[in-house]
């Protein structure tokens, strides 16, 4: 009996022993890497995020989707119930509108923005975006006259917007209207980066209409490598002029490639200098930013656009965890870098 009892603990001891191997070996097989895709702030999204086989990408993708569903509702000038269009619909200077934490975020990044670069970057530019074509109301067939941009610009200016330390926000002219497009999609790749974050990944890649963010490595260990787009109308989305490697860092990319207006053969840049309210005509054909996260770099990437390559270069290069790299369009049609003294590509 003592025999018997002794061959079923060693059975019942190798079964436990096998079990745990093979628990073993689960753990240790090689990590997969799910893509996620979809659309969202009128442009798509692409995400690759390694993670184990168990991890659900079709629980995660929800994830995704609801919270950037909650950020466009915010910041979508073509939802006219979003609260961005609500808030522009306000008539009096006296009304105070109490923003959700995502726009409040948004609204004091780009106050920060507006001081940091003199108004290179101006986020109450509605009134011009929509007069030049470029807005929800679509686009245009002729050139606005000097006292259509005048009228708009009358009415632009980032210091009209009034953040009460109350929390509430209000305008100080009761006609300025904003347009965040040129940070919304860098912030939700900031949210999506700290989503993601929150469920327990450490390697994941996560772009917005070209705006990046990069944490970790990918799966096979090496750094995720971000291209950016050659400056060129009708490049390839995949044609690529730089490459840049990125780890805990993001990186947002604005040019004049790929939305533009063109009347009487006259090409018409969507960047729109805040200080005249016309289309920037300084050479700059792309301006990319890497910064610690992606709301900056969006928004400064098209502040560069605006300032040119001396002001520019001049800002980022005394801004701490900042590079950039500013391509300029030469007389002879050649391309010319101008990177910040902490730019590196591959």
């Amino acid at each position: 009996m003592l025999i018997l009892l002794r061959l079923e603990l060693i059975r019942k001891t190798r079964f436990a022993s096998m079990i745990l191997m093979a628990l073993v070996c689960i753990a240790c097989q090689p990590t997969r890497q799910l893509q996620l895709s979809g659309k969202t702030m009128g442009t798509t999204y692409h995400i690759k995020v390694v993670s184990g086989w168990f991890t659900s990408g079709t629980d995660l993708q929800r994830s995704i989707d609801n919270r950037l569903a909650a950020i466009n509702k915010s910041m979508s000038t073509y939802d006219p119930t979003s609260e961005i269009s609500r808030f522009n619909a306000i008539e009096s200077a006296s009304d105070a509108f109490s923003p959700s934490d995502d726009f409040l975020n948004v609204l004091q990044v780009a106050a920060v923005l507006h001081k940091l670069t003199e108004g290179a970057w101006d986020g109450t530019l509605d009134r011009l975006v929509n007069l030049w074509g470029f807005g929800r109301n679509g686009t245009v067939s002729r050139i606005p006259n000097g006292n259509e941009i005048l009228q708009a610009l009358s009415h632009v200016g980032f210091d009209r917007i009034r953040l009460d330390p109350s929390g509430t926000i209000g305008k100080t002219d009761p006609a300025v209207t904003l347009d965040l497009a040129s940070i919304a999609k860098g912030y939700g790749v900031d949210e999506i980066a700290r989503l993601l974050g929150e469920k327990g990944f450490s390697n994941f890649l996560v772009e917005i209409g070209g705006e990046v963010y990069a944490r970790g490595r990918r799966k096979d260990g090496k750094p995720w490598r971000v291209g950016i787009n050659r400056p060129e109308r009708g490049a390839a989305a995949d044609d690529v002029y730089q490459a840049v490697p990125l780890a805990d860092r993001a990186m947002a990319t604005s040019g004049d490639y790929r939305i533009f207006l063109q009347i009487d053969g006259q090409f018409y840049s969507h960047i729109l200098d805040p200080r005249t309210g016309l289309p920037v005509t300084n050479r700059v054909v792309s301006a990319s930013v890497v910064a610690d996260n992606c709301t900056v770099a969006d928004g400064l990437a098209t502040a560069l656009m605006v300032m040119g390559p001396e002001k520019g270069l001049a800002l980022v290069n005394r801004l701490p965890s900042v590079a950039c790299l500013i391509v300029v369009r030469q007389a002879d049609g050649t391309l010319a870098d101008h990177p910040s003294s902490g730019f590196v590509a591959d």
